[in-house]
């Protein structure tokens, strides 16, 4: 059983008696085979499956747990946990509720708080800068997370100098929700929202519940787990790895556990199962030097010393980059077990760049996934639409690609094509029975510049000469006085397209035929076309053949996996769900120290450690501090098992800049910043 495998801290842990249990749980502790070990104690002493909800910030862990519990209990039993993360178990829990309900990913939702704030005429107010629609997108989700206080309130505590547009700002933010509501479109913070306004969705009460990654909690999830009530509590994370704070997450969830349960159990696990002695000695003479939240001293559970860590030192950057590929390569294998960790997303491309120029296989995790890529985005958006015809933001998306048609306008011609139909989007598409403009409603705040005046009646002589057939020159929307020639031409792909799908259930046809579409055809062109741009605008045919090539291989492989999928709706929420935890490619990993967490590997490189770079002082003037860039450093270090590489350069050429070595070189024991660095081109 799972409990025989424990040492003495993970077994007092998972054997803990009810109430609320706090487990500080170090980098490479053993954290998942203690969450396993307490489950299959609650089920041992009786507690209901029905009765147990895990809480994980990834469904891979949840889908981990899970597996290693089925070797030892029936897969029914376990197969009755509430187990995910907090989102997909808030989605399962309103869905029984709505099935209706429609979730919409974070880049779908900012297109629709565009397409609000784009009506505000700013110019006409002058009253300073505004911020931008996605930046102000960005802090009202992070508001979202972090307060339960009204929005101007929580606004103005930070951006005082922005309180003339506050009414503004509030307002949009009244708009877009009003818009959501709608459409029935739901957040992944709505998800937890509305569980936190109706913790009865739940549809049970949870004897116990499990929180994994308790440190990346944010004030959001931290008051849902509350407002669940459980009869017992078991939370298990490392303060020491808290990197999330750019994202709301609030340290002070674990922090202030003893206090706000003065009942609290903490236990420790201490022993590190992963890394070398060595590394883990470097890694404890850094993190040590943030305040001690709770005490603990990690020892080392493997045998044997292990290879001490190595400073690398070069004297450009660039030369870093190849330096430490041509050490990837004279290797010659093994290339899964090598990571390149980095604070910033552009020191991957210096290194990516490298290694292929070695032609050593890499990937990169933490930039765009498989289902974020446009052209997978597109035909996600075309199924979305026939699953939900009332999902505005589908048809925003796929007008948004017609020439002259941006967000605001592609929303109009969806309220049209509503109105054509007398709110059925499919009869306004194909056989609208209503000819008349509707009049779009108005709106009462006087900032506003689009919606001013009604819509003057468009004239459809001006299209004669696109030689339209009967079906799209008699279509009403074509007198939307803001549809151009491109847009109508799109619109008649988009048209033969819906018609050639119309009543088709199965997402692999509806698929294949929007591969075989004019309308996917062009799409394919166009992004082929600008991801083979040169700097001098021309295309270089050879460049844009490939990614013709690459884009068309995604639309296969989105269409192979609909084969599995009988019905449309059950397609769009795997792949909303699922998406983001797809991972492609094969090779070196090169990774954010944010996307490495979790992971593991044999050796690994920590590049530009460099003052200003890690740490980042601007990132730490913004949101962070030099605690959370430690935390960073040492979640970064913690990945390696057998081999460090800390690496750093003096002159950075392009910039003509020169760099200082990072504190954490000097905290690691490595160098002294005060005295002459080490000479470049050698291991330290």
């Amino acid at each position: 059983m799972p409990l025989r495998g424990l040492n003495p801290e993970q077994k007092a842990a998972a054997t803990a008696p009810a109430g609320h249990n706090l487990v500080i749980a170090s980098a490479g502790t053993g954290k998942t085979s203690t969450i396993v070990g307490r489950i299959a104690y609650l089920l041992q002493t009786g507690v209901s499956p029905d009765a147990i909800l895990l809480l994980t910030f990834t469904n891979k862990a949840a889908g981990e747990m899970t597996a290693r519990l089925k070797r030892h209990f029936p897969a029914d039993t376990i197969d009755r946990i509430e187990a995910g993360t907090f989102h997909a178990v808030s989605y399962r829990w309103i869905r029984r509720e709505d099935p209706h309900a429609v979730l919409k990913q974070p880049g779908e939702l900012k297109t629709l708080f565009r397409s609000v704030y784009d009506k505000r005429n700013f110019k006409r107010l002058a009253k300073g800068e505004p911020f931008s629609a996605s930046y102000l997108y960005e802090l009202y989700q992070l508001y979202q997370n972090a307060s339960r206080e009204p929005f101007d309130r929580w606004f103005l505590e930070r951006h005082t100098d922005h309180e003339p547009l506050i009414d503004v700002y509030a307002d949009i933010v009244d708009e877009y929700e009003e818009s959501k509501r709608e459409f029935g479109f739901l957040s992944f913070n709505d998800l937890l929202l509305r569980v936190l306004d109706e913790p009865t969705i739940a549809g049970r009460t949870f004897q116990e519940v499990l929180v994994d990654e308790y440190q990346d909690t944010n004030t959001l999830q931290g008051a849902l787990i509350d407002a669940l009530q459980p009869h017992s509590l078991f939370c298990v994370g490392d303060y020491d790895q808290s990197i999330y704070a750019f994202n709301g997450a609030d340290i002070r969830n674990i922090a202030t556990f003893t206090e706000r349960y003065p009942d609290a159990r903490v236990f420790t696990l201490a022993t590190n199962y992963r890394s070398s002695a060595p590394i883990l000695s470097l890694a404890n003479r850094v993190i040590e030097r943030n305040e001690r939240i709770y005490p603990k001293t990690l020892r080392v559970g493997r045998e044997g010393g292990g290879m001490p860590p190595r400073l690398l030192v070069y004297e450009e950057l660039f030369e870093q980059y190849q330096g430490i590929a041509e050490m990837i390569r004279s290797r010659g294998r093994g290339y899964d077990q090598i990571a390149v960790i980095f604070r910033n997303n552009a020191s991957a491309d210096g290194v990516e760049a490298s290694l292929r120029e070695r032609g050593i296989p890499c990937r990169r995790k933490g930039g765009t996934s498989f289902f974020d890529a446009k052209e997978v985005r597109f035909l996600l958006d075309l199924v979305t639409l026939l699953a939900n015809p009332k999902d505005m933001m589908a048809f925003i998306h796929i007008f948004e690609y017609a020439d002259g048609v941006g967000a605001a306008v592609a929303q109009e011609l969806y309220q049209y094509l509503l109105h054509f139909g007398e709110g059925d989007l499919r009869k306004g598409i194909l056989a609208p029975t209503v000819r008349t403009l509707p009049r779009l409603k108005r709106h009462k705040n006087t900032q506003l510049g689009l919606f001013d005046n009604d819509l003057e009646v468009g004239s459809v002589r001006r299209f004669a000469h696109l030689d339209l057939p009967e079906e799209i020159f008699s279509h009403p929307l074509l007198k939307h006085p803001r549809l151009g020639p491109e847009g109508v031409l799109f619109f008649q792909r988009f048209y033969r397209w819906f018609r050639s799908v119309d009543r088709t259930q199965r997402p692999a046809s509806v698929l294949r035929k929007a591969l075989q579409s004019e309308l996917y055809i062009r799409i394919v062109d166009r992004l082929a076309s600008q991801r083979a741009r040169l700097k001098n605008g021309e295309i270089d045919e050879n460049r844009k053949e490939e990614a013709r090539e690459r884009i068309l291989r995604k639309g296969r492989l989105l269409s192979d996996l609909a084969a599995h999928y009988r019905d449309i709706p059950r397609f769009v929420n795997a792949m909303i769900l699922g998406g983001s935890e797809l991972s492609e490619g094969e090779g070196v990993n090169l990774l954010t120290v944010h996307a490495s967490k979790g992971l593991e590997f044999d050796t690994v490189f920590v590049v530009d450690l460099m003052d200003g770079r890690f740490p980042n002082r601007k990132l730490m003037e913004r949101t962070g501090s030099l605690e959370e860039e430690r935390r960073l450093f040492y979640v970064a270090v913690t990945r390696a098992r057998d081999e460090l590489y800390l690496s750093t350069a003096r002159y950075d050429r392009v910039r003509k800049s020169t760099f200082k070595p990072s504190i954490f070189l000097e905290e690691a024991g490595l160098i002294r910043i005060d005295s002459e660095p080490p000479e470049s081109g050698k291991m330290v």
